[in-house]
């Protein structure tokens, strides 16, 4: 699956890491590695002894977007081939929006435009201290249209409001005001703040961890009703009759780790 601009590597333990590597370029993408990233989730969604992603980075940068060349090419072409194009970039993004593993990205240096389509995707996202972000589409005369479903589901519409409009940089603090990034590290702290949401995650039901990303996907922005209700019964039900949920229960009741612990 390895490519020399996107690398994986998954450990004994289950936590596969998907590395951009094109730290000459900051990172940035274009289609040949839209097309690599798309082809790694798909793989990846397929995979039940994959238990967490972490999407990361090599080099200075986390990404600088689009690549200058690619943009170039993207610039010369008619609309149809833009919207096939951007159809691209559309399917591996949602690839990795729905992922039913749980999904980090680990943030340093800069992040701009697409990158943040790429943060905000992920269900959590640990940045340095020293990260920036932008959503500079505006500054170029284009709007971060494909990235959108995920950033406003990320920073909200009020956040949205000034950002889309001002491509202004805003730094990881305001990053984390914002809810884009769940953690600020030091830079020589940035993989030990990663692992111990990775700890974090290992030590729950496997089953479950996805079913709770199921369910919050299904759940989030939903009118509060009677089929609402329900289904979330009939989620709860299922999962204490499951295998995993018998094994849970019976641990904690007679105060002992559960299987997926191990010894």
């Amino acid at each position: 699956m390895n490519t020399d601009t996107v690398i994986t590597h998954t450990d004994p333990r289950g936590i596969t890491t998907v590395t951009l590597n094109n730290p000459d370029k900051h990172n940035a993408f274009d289609d040949t590695i839209i097309a690599e990233l798309r082809r790694v989730f798909d793989a990846l969604a397929e995979r039940d002894d994959v238990r967490v992603v972490v999407l990361a980075s090599n080099g200075k940068n986390f990404s600088a977007g689009a690549d200058l060349d690619y943009m170039k090419r993207m610039a010369g072409y008619d609309y149809g081939h833009n919207l096939r194009d951007a159809e691209g970039l559309a399917g591996m993004l949602k690839a990795l929006f729905e992922l039913p593993q749980p999904t980090i990205a680990r943030v340093q240096g800069a992040a701009f435009g697409g990158a943040v389509g790429l943060v905000s995707c992920c269900d959590m996202a640990v940045a340095t201290r020293g990260a920036s972000f932008s959503l500079s589409e505006v500054k170029i005369g284009l709007i971060p249209a494909t990235i959108s479903p995920y950033v406003i589901r990320a920073i909200g519409e009020r956040a949205a409001r000034r950002y889309f409009l001002t491509g202004e940089r805003f730094d990881a603090h305001r990053a984390l005001q914002m809810e884009l990034i769940t953690e600020i590290a030091d830079e020589e702290a940035l993989d030990s703040e990663v692992n111990a949401l990775v700890d974090a995650l290992l030590a729950n039901g496997p089953k479950a961890v996805r079913a709770a990303k199921d369910l919050i996907r299904d759940v989030a922005g939903q009118e509060l009703n009677g089929s609402l209700i329900e289904d979330t019964c009939a989620r709860i039900a299922h999962i204490r009759v499951s295998h995993e949920g018998q094994e849970g229960l019976a641990a904690f009741l007679e105060k002992r780790k559960p299987n997926w612990l191990g010894n």
